[in-house]
């Protein structure tokens, strides 16, 4: 959900003059950046500031965990709660130009580089936009506005130390008090919080004591007048209060000093011998009481967290005690521990179990970073393995990159756990980056797992060599897959079967053995979804989808793409909401709503479109071509075939090469066409087979009618064989605009009317033809079944078709390609002088050869007219 202003935890006091000059500067600025030291409440001000001006419209954007510039989108796209690549400012923009016109962005100055590069192409891209910015320097944008914030007034600094200390402000001594503490601190608001907390334990008197220069406990040298503003107070405090922390709350503070977030679990971790767990407990008490530590306690677990400033100065005494590699390595065996401790909630209930470790994600790449650095390599290898899953579901590249770091860190006497690691990355690469690199992992990790007897990563990594087999050979695809489902449930492995058998019903789907598909592809998806596994299940949603899209399900087929959206939605996944919204989009389209369709594309286009690189979505290109095309928008629709840089798959290559052919450009329609017709798998696919067909036979048309209507009834009988109702629609209203009489013309339209009103079928839908010739006939085919109908057309004859066979039986083209080939010109020769593409003028020669019966151009020219006698037979038209 989309992160809004935090709520005030204490009451607001004092700043009443700076905040009115920043709401009047919010009003004509649309950078405004609050700078100043650390500590000067910079974060509260923005927070009211941003709640007076744009009440609960704003969103919060916290970059205090964030550690290097990339993280600044990262926490802008959880902040929006959009799926977005998250590793590209533009991208993250664009999901902000119709969203909120405020929002703020807290604790810019450590990653001020990638903080001040989102910012401006936020503005430059979304002319409604307001920034509201806090950082200890400003951005350096151009157009920025710069409020420097100085130490409160002391008035209101005395104010704030007395509300925070529960004195009484009409106590003049207590004022008193107060104002040498103020002046000691230099009215830094966070430096009187850390210092009224103390208010429970010594008098407001004994603080200021304390604080004086001459006390008994006089401050360190850090607070001479040389040091910097922010070591004259804060650290001054910090050092103070750390002097009056108990033993154990001083153990327990630098050893949290590695976590960004905590629970009572990290707690626990770092217990020992000489500190208890029951100590340090009382420890996190005392740190909390002190606000030393920040407490959230409005989920099912408190989560526990420092501010910077405390965290910083804490990782100094952990240093200082010389304990920063022990307490490093605990940070991240706490964490190993912990994603080991979830593991079965992963497997059964993933919903949950991401909850879980959301609250800990930003801990696991620091952690990973330091042991791989060199800390502890062994360690951070096994962490990357145990965290791989939570980077696949988010997409995270900085899992990838980690992962990459660990595979080359093997020591080479552990097979079992580099299987896992590479396992792990090919998991993350399958959705993140899917090259062969990613797939040779899979294939490493395979026989590296079997050879050590670990099923589990065996059974992963087959799964994931068989995606990658899936745009070369599906027969092996599938038989991979199929061998994966049975070791899974032979071994017991529920989540390793239901994955594999969502991998094999996509593969029986696209070989449209609809009745194996679709039962296999709801019994997997309904058992991944019952654990929460939402990311397979949603891969098998879209093709039970679109796989009754195909038999003319439509109704059946948009709640089942319904519910792969919804099975998508809480991941944030890019890839997996992308999979979904097309699918849906489609059958949207189909069932004739093509601007609804439109508006679900347009969704996620826009984040596509303002990405420097845009991510891969199996399909997405070819679906916004498709539905241009049935918007007969040929121009739209070469727009978006040409954008695809991904993948150019078969579907892609026979909707370009539609768009081309309406475009006006069958040249180019055939070089497409030849291109789709070459992919290894295109042969297994049928449906996309009789497409390619039917686009053959509309290119084949004008020169030769009557073999695009052989072409036609090819495709027919195909679509007919696997069940394809909504293809056999199209062939016979391509038929009929081939048929030789208006009865035959009106009795297939016919038909298909029917055919396209009992499945809600209303794309391209090809208008009726007036008429009396046509009325009775028109009737005639409504009459029919789409079964009767198709047996009519296979069955119907053309008159006066030329021969099957013989050089009677060449079309103009193939003849004007065999004479000149027979004359002795070379393919690229014949292409000029007949000015078409190489490809069409082999494409000819095949046919020419196959009418001919001859094998090369040997056996051509010894069957040439010249030599043989034959007649060259009628001029077709």
């Amino acid at each position: 959900m989309v992160i809004h202003l935090p709520a005030d935890l204490s009451s607001f006091v004092g700043r009443a003059d700076e905040l009115e000059s920043i709401l009047q500067a919010l009003t004509g600025s649309r950078l405004l950046t609050l700078a100043g030291p650390g500590g000067c409440g910079k974060t509260r001000l923005a927070i009211r500031a941003a709640r007076e001006s744009a009440g609960d419209d704003a969103v919060w954007v916290d970059l205090s965990e964030a550690s290097h510039d990339d993280h600044v989108t990262q926490r802008v796209a959880e902040a929006l709660a959009v799926p977005v690549p998250r590793s590209d400012p533009a991208a993250v923009a664009a999901a902000l130009a119709d969203g909120p016109t405020l929002v703020v962005i807290d604790n810019c100055e450590q990653v001020r580089a990638g903080a001040a590069a989102f910012v401006e192409v936020a503005l430059r891209r979304c002319p409604r936009l307001t920034v509201l910015a806090t950082s200890r320097e400003p951005l350096g944008i151009t157009g920025e506005r710069v409020w420097r914030l100085t130490p409160m007034v002391l008035t209101e600094a005395i104010d704030l130390l007395l509300e925070r200390a529960d004195a009484d402000p009409t106590d003049t001594a207590a004022r008193t008090a107060a104002r040498r503490i103020c002046d000691r601190l230099d009215r830094l608001p966070l430096a009187l919080e850390l210092t009224a907390s103390w208010a429970g334990t010594l008098s407001l008197h004994e603080i200021a004591a304390m604080l004086d220069p001459d006390a008994d406990h006089p401050l360190p040298e850090g607070g001479r007048p040389s040091a910097p503003f922010r070591q004259r107070t804060l650290t001054d405090s910090m050092d103070w209060s750390h002097r009056l922390l108990t033993g154990d709350e001083r153990v327990l503070l630098r050893r949290l000093a590695p976590f960004r977030h905590f629970g009572i679990d990290a707690v626990r971790a770092l217990s020992d011998e000489d500190h208890t767990i029951d100590a340090l407990l009382r420890a996190l008490r005392g740190l909390i009481d002190k606000s030393l530590v920040v407490c959230d306690v409005s989920g099912p677990r408190a989560r526990h967290r420092m501010l910077g400033v405390v965290a910083e100065y804490a990782l100094a005494r952990l240093r200082e005690a010389g304990e920063e590699t022990r307490a490093r390595r605990r940070h991240a065996q706490a964490h190993l521990d912990l994603l080991r401790a979830l593991r079965p909630l992963a497997a059964t209930d993933k919903d949950r179990w991401r909850e879980r470790v959301r609250e800990f994600r930003s801990d696991l790449p620091a952690a990973a970073r330091w042991c791989l650095a060199g800390g502890d390599p062994d360690l951070g290898r096994r962490l990357c393995v145990e965290a791989a899953w939570w980077w696949h579901l988010t997409g995270d590249r900085t899992g990838l990159h980690l992962l990459r770091r660990a595979a080359d860190l093997d020591p080479g006497n552990d097979d079992a756990l580099q299987a896992r690691v590479l396992v792990s990355l090919a998991l993350i690469g399958e959705v993140v980056q899917p090259d062969p690199q990613t797939f040779a992992a899979a294939e490493r990790a395979a026989a590296l797992g079997r050879e050590a007897g670990d099923l589990g990563t065996t059974l992963l990594a087959q799964q994931l060599v068989a995606i990658g087999l899936l745009h070369t050979d599906l027969a092996a695809a599938r038989e991979l897959a199929l061998r994966t489902h049975h070791e899974a449930e032979a071994g017991g492995d529920d989540f390793s079967r239901d994955a594999a058998g969502v991998l094999v019903g996509l593969i029986d789907q696209l070989g449209e053995d609809h009745a194996a598909a679709f039962d296999r592809l709801e019994r997997s998806a309904t058992a991944l979804l019952r654990r929460g596994d939402r990311a397979i299940a949603t891969t098998g949603l879209a093709a039970l989808a679109v796989g009754r899209t195909h038999i003319g399900d439509l109704v059946a087929a948009e709640r089942t793409a319904i519910r792969a959206r919804d099975a998508a939605a809480p991941l944030h996944d890019f890839v997996r909401i992308g999979t979904a919204a097309w699918g849906l989009a489609r059958i949207v389209a189909l069932r004739g709503r093509p601007d609804e369709a439109e508006a679900i594309l347009d969704e996620l286009q826009r984040v596509i479109d303002e990405a420097s690189t845009a991510p891969y979505v199996p399909g997405w290109s070819a679906t916004r071509a498709q539905v241009a095309l049935w918007r007969g928008a040929a121009t739209q629709a070469l727009h978006w075939c040409d954008r695809e840089r991904h993948a150019i798959t078969p579907d892609l290559l026979l909707t370009h090469a539609a768009a081309l052919r309406l475009a006006g450009d069958p040249a180019g329609a055939r070089r497409r066409l030849e291109l789709a017709e070459s992919s290894p798998t295109l042969a297994a696919m049928p449906q996309l087979g009789a497409v390619a067909l039917a686009e053959r036979a509309q290119l084949t048309a004008t020169e030769d009618p009557t073999a695009a209507t052989a072409l036609h009834r090819d495709a027919l009988r195909i679509r007919l064989r696997h069940g394809l109702v909504l293809g056999c629609i199209d062939s016979l209203e391509a038929l009929a605009a081939l048929a030789g009489t208006p009865e035959q013309t009106g009795l297939l339209l016919g038909a298909a009317e029917r055919a396209r009103r009992e499945t809600d079928y209303l794309a391209a839908r090809p208008p009726l033809p007036d008429g009396p010739a046509f009325a009775t006939a028109l009737d005639r085919g409504r009459a029919l079944t789409l079964d009767q109908a198709a047996e009519r057309a296979l069955r119907e004859r053309r008159r006066g078709t030329r021969p099957a066979t013989g050089w009677a039986g060449l079309t103009p083209a193939e003849r004007s390609v065999a004479e000149l080939a027979i004359r002795g010109l070379s393919n690229p020769q014949i292409a000029a002088e007949l000015f078409i593409g190489r490809g069409t003028v082999k494409t000819h020669l095949a046919h020419a050869y196959a009418k001919l019966g001859v094998a090369n151009r040997t056996e051509l020219a010894r069957n040439s007219p010249t030599r043989t006698g034959e007649a060259p037979g009628p001029n077709p038209r």
